[in-house]
């Protein structure tokens, strides 16, 4: 196999992303919004990493980051072993192409003047990719894989149902042949039902075309299912990663405990213990010294509230920090 071969699809060093926080009549920069602090990962050729984690922990910032529709603060972003994060609008464009989203909303990220077939082929067409027929043809077989008839290509977004919209972001997205795809919960706005249908497309999709997902999600259920790695977020930064196995059976840090710990039981004879949080999520403009979970975690002790502890590895694989661990 050839080093390339192996090299991963996405590689994350160190990213950052702080917004800086305004105010007074000079709109002077008082304090920063630390969204993403310092995180790192990667995806190789047809994995799915699940970033998860509650509202507000910077899942959403860091897919964005990732794929520069917001510029990182500091950090890595290599794809296919490039170094984009330094790169010009017009250097990035081949890059575009090899990174797609598909966006939590089906509704309203898709364009309501537009008709789906139009929405599908502009990619094609911002990238001048073939001849009118031949983008009407691969939008054609784009609507036909994801569920869609090709009839329905003059229809526009407010004719279809949230299930149909959603796999018209899919068609959008694959339209470039991609080699990542980070979806930003787009399968919460969804009836179970439908989750279920378009999560296993997204399998589908990904055997078939060697896909890397970048998978962002609160729901642990929906994660379990379509992730094969795991890291769980809070306040800006990683503080448990691992196998998808490994963190649902063998949970390190108190936050996945937590998590993992709400996630329902379809079997109304197991009896689950119940980890309940103190508190609320910290402030990202002033978060707390130390370890950002101190506040929360029943098991703090002083070292916890002074010294913030590094992500290492505690076994083959699987990476945690804390310092009880």
């Amino acid at each position: 196999m050839s080093p390339a071969a192996n090299m991963p699809v996405l590689e994350v060093k160190d990213l950052k992303k702080h917004f800086p926080v305004r105010k007074g009549l000079l709109r002077r920069t008082v304090g920063q919004v630390y969204a993403v602090d310092g995180i790192s990962f990667s995806i190789g050729v047809g994995e799915t990493l699940g970033l998860v984690g509650e509202s507000g922990c910077g899942k959403t910032t860091a897919g964005r980051a990732v794929l520069r529709l917001i510029e990182p603060t500091s950090g890595s972003v290599q794809v296919g072993g490039t170094e984009i994060t330094g790169l010009s609008k017009s250097e990035m464009r081949p890059y575009r192409a090899q990174m797609q989203i598909i966006f939590q909303d089906p509704f309203s990220s898709l364009n309501p003047r537009m008709t789906a077939g139009e929405i599908v082929a502009e990619p094609l067409l911002v990238h001048g990719t073939g001849s009118r027929k031949e983008r009407d043809a691969q939008v054609a077989a784009l609507f036909a894989r994801v569920g869609l008839r090709p009839a329905q290509m003059s229809n526009y977004p407010h004719q279809f149902s949230g299930g149909q919209r959603q796999r018209i972001g899919i068609a959008r997205a694959l339209a470039l042949g991609p080699k990542l795809i980070v979806g930003d919960e787009p399968v919460s706005a969804l009836d179970v039902s439908i989750q279920a249908q378009v999560i296993n497309l997204l399998q589908d999709l990904q055997r078939e075309r060697q896909l890397s997902y970048l998978f962002i999600s609160h729901n642990l259920a929906v994660v379990e299912h379509i992730s094969h790695y795991i890291a769980v977020m809070y306040l800006g930064r990683i503080v448990e990663y691992a196998d998808t196995r490994s963190i649902f059976t063998r949970p390190q840090h108190p936050y996945t405990e937590a998590l993992l710990s709400a996630v329902p039981v379809p079997d109304p004879a197991i009896r689950r213990k119940k980890m309940v949080l103190q508190g609320d999520v910290p402030s990202p403009v002033r978060p707390p010294p130390g370890c950002h979970f101190h506040t929360r975690c029943p098991y703090a002790v002083d070292r916890c509230r002074v010294e913030s502890p590094p992500l290492r590895e505690i076994a083959p694989g699987h990476q945690v920090s804390c310092h009880l661990r």
